[in-house]
């Protein structure tokens, strides 16, 4: 092989020099490059068996639900809080499986996944719907004051009418016919807020009806 003429030699000097200087930088960012890349790869893989898990479980929650099988719900759903509690099947297993220990005539049960919900959901108009099936709940076994106070919060825009109907219905329940009234009022103001044609109109109407109409 040709000796190297004294130009290479200087260039190859200096690569050595400066190897010297850097080389062990270089190899700690290539490793940190790839170990975020791979490190990435991982996290996204973890995610998404998570979701893959999770939404199992969630289809164990619904078809418990459609046989009504409220314990298996409830323990579903349970599994989904305690170890899926990321992922949005978390609160959609909630509320589904509330729904299911509302009608086994679970109250307390419901009551739980409900809270949970409000308490941890990210999304304010998912919070509301919980509250909304909380406090019929509470209104169903009779506690109209705890209904009340479940409804006291301002919902998001499209909730406002099942908010105003439901806090009308504890009111009457509470013996307040007046404040009954108003809110029955708003329900229908936030309807036609919403626009005509809607058929849950002729239910609160109704009810306002029978209290006398409008004043």
């Amino acid at each position: 092989m040709a000796a190297y003429d004294l130009e290479e030699q200087e260039q190859i000097s200096e690569l050595k020099a400066w190897w010297e200087e850097n080389g062990t930088k270089t190899i700690a960012l290539v490793v940190i490059v790839l170990g975020s890349v791979f490190g990435w790869n991982g996290w996204k893989s973890y995610q998404y068996n998570q979701a893959g898990e999770a939404s199992a479980l969630y289809g164990v929650v619904m078809k418990a639900g459609g046989e009504g099988n409220a314990q298996q719900a409830r323990e579903a759903a349970g599994r989904i809080l305690q170890g899926y509690d990321g992922t949005a099947y978390a609160y959609l297993g909630a509320l589904a499986a509330s729904k299911v220990q509302a009608r086994a005539d679970e109250p307390k049960n419901a009551e739980t996944q409900l809270r949970w919900v409000i308490e941890h959901a990210p999304e304010a108009s998912v919070r509301d719907i919980a509250r909304l099936r909380l406090a019929a709940v509470q209104l169903d076994t009779g506690d109209a004051s705890a209904a009340l106070a479940t409804l006291s919060v301002q919902p998001v825009a499209e909730l406002a009418a099942g908010f105003a109907d439901l806090r009308g219905d504890a009111l009457l329940v509470d013996g307040k016919t007046d404040e009954a009234r108003q809110a029955y009022e708003q329900a229908l103001a936030a309807l036609a807020a919403g626009g005509a044609g809607n058929p849950y109109r002729e239910i609160i109407q109704v009810k306002l009806e029978s209290l006398g109409g409008a004043k």
